[in-house]
């Protein structure tokens, strides 16, 4: 089963007061501690050099069992920062903390980002998995409503779809949600 198919793992319900972090809000150091990592040899380009150096990485968040993996670079460490995002994107998508849709409260790193009714943030940005499985708790948690979502996150629907959007398989993932509840898909 690919992992974008993978059913979303589910961390325990708490009050909101006291709702445990995101493995994606985790910073790399501290995520890293949660994983166990991988090197291995990988095709591609780098010739010789690659054919001899375990270049490839793959990481695999331990209490989840969700992992991500980079082949791209000649370089080891490039793999690995490479995989640690990836992983943290796909965290984001596959595991779901249960908040409560109207008492929820955007998070500190939400609110700093937050301009006005805006989110500006580029896809690339090491912020964007946490703020993206943030985003996706409540769309999930408010039953794929973006709108309402977006209400209680304080940014409009289109700066949530704007965030949704920047990764295709979140973006496909709300669409079927949203699909499956008769409500029309994101654009």
């Amino acid at each position: 089963m690919t992992a974008a198919r993978r059913p979303p793992t589910t961390l325990p319900t708490t009050p909101p007061t006291t709702l445990p972090p995101h493995p994606a809000m985790l910073e790399p150091d501290t995520l890293m501690k949660q994983c166990t990592v991988e090197f291995g040899r990988a095709s591609g380009p780098g010739g010789q050099h690659r054919n001899k150096v375990e270049t490839a990485v793959t990481i695999t968040h331990t209490p989840t069992g969700v992992s991500a993996s980079a082949t791209e670079r000649r370089h080891q460490a490039q793999n690995r920062h490479e995989a640690i995002f990836r992983l943290r994107l796909r965290l984001a998508r596959d595991v779901r903390r249960h908040v409560d849709p109207d008492r929820h409260q955007p998070s500190e790193l939400w609110r700093t980002r937050r301009q006005g009714e805006k989110l500006p943030i580029n896809p690339e940005h090491r912020d964007y998995p946490a703020l993206l499985a943030e985003a996706l708790d409540v769309i999930i948690a408010r039953g794929f409503d973006v709108a309402g979502a977006a209400g209680v996150l304080g940014i409009t629907m289109s700066q949530l779809a704007k965030l949704i959007r920047h990764d295709k398989a979140t973006h496909a993932l709300v669409n079927r949600g949203r699909e499956e509840r008769g409500l029309h898909p994101l654009k």
